[in-house]
């Protein structure tokens, strides 16, 4: 689906109808306000300067950049959450880890069940007797024999907060930048975390054609 991107207050807005928006978060940004005034500015709170009535249906990590959806009007909302809830959004990452993952076209999955840590929330780790299960599929796209670092494609199945950064983590292949997850040297090596919402794909919530949108990583 193409558009004229309009600009909403720095946010960028591939496109826009009646019923939603699909912007592209910059890395840094939060959804939603945080707790306190240093934490107002975010997504939504720009993306209601130009839309007044749009709605948040999910949300990025503030560290990930890409692809977010907004509904602009409650009865979308509605329709776009379910829609979330019921695994009907097709979602891929694009992210470059540590270490070389196997290049061989094919796609392969993670499936370690994922728990919130208590003594250090937000964090959540693998925990097989307290976790929710939780799946990713990645593929490996490019090398770079010289940095030791692999750029992928990801797919994640279930939806758990922070699913993608501690799954690539437990298999040894942390994403680069990534301040929560990664050990000093490989957050040492990006000056942000190397993950981007790359697709969107979904039924549109008032008249059910299909929807698809794509927006290239920065890095």
């Amino acid at each position: 689906m193409t558009a004229h991107p309009p600009q909403a207050a720095g946010v960028d807005a591939l496109y826009e109808d009646a019923d939603l928006l699909v912007l592209c978060k910059p890395a840094g940004l939060l959804c939603v306000p945080g707790r306190g005034p240093d934490k107002q500015d975010c997504l939504s709170a720009r993306a209601q300067q130009r839309w007044p009535r749009a709605l948040i249906v999910h949300r990025l990590d503030q560290a990930t950049s890409g692809l977010v959806l907004m509904a602009r009007h409650i009865e979308a909302q509605r329709r776009l959450s379910h829609a979330f809830a019921e695994r009907q959004v097709h979602k891929r990452y694009h992210a470059v880890v540590r270490g070389l993952l196997s290049a061989d076209g094919a796609w392969h999955e993670i499936d370690l069940p994922i728990a919130a840590d208590w003594e250090r929330r937000p964090l959540r780790v693998i925990d097989p007797v307290q976790g929710k299960p939780s799946r990713t599929r990645w593929r490996a796209l490019a090398h770079d024999t010289a940095a030791q670092t692999t750029r992928v494609e990801l797919e994640p199945i279930t939806g758990r907060t922070h699913q993608l950064r501690v799954h690539l983590a437990a298999i040894g292949h942390p994403i680069l930048g990534d301040r929560l997850y990664a050990d000093a040297s490989t957050q040492a090596l990006a000056p942000r975390l190397l993950l981007h919402a790359a697709e969107l794909r979904f039924m549109h919530p008032a008249h059910g054609g299909p929807c698809a949108f794509a927006a290239p990583a920065d890095f």
